[in-house]
C-alpha cells in the first residue's frame, strides 16, 4: 500500500552518475584530458555501485 512512497535508491546516484558524464565531456571538449580521465574513473565506480544496487533489488 506504501509501496509507492519508497524512493528508489538509484535515482540520486544516477542524477550525480550524469553529472560527471556531462563535466567529463566539457574536459574532454576543452582539452583537458587530465580532469577527462579522472572524472570519467570516478562515473565508472559510481555505475558499478548503481549496477551492484540495482542486481540486488531484484
Amino acid at each position: 500500500m506504501f509501496g509507492m512512497f519508497n524512493s528508489n535508491p538509484t535515482k540520486k546516484m544516477r542524477k550525480q552518475y550524469n553529472a560527471l558524464l556531462e563535466k567529463a565531456m566539457v574536459a574532454q571538449r576543452n582539452g583537458d584530458m587530465k580532469s577527462y580521465a579522472k572524472i570519467t574513473e570516478e562515473s565508472e565506480t559510481l555505475w558499478s555501485e548503481i549496477q551492484a544496487i540495482e542486481k540486488g533489488d531484484k
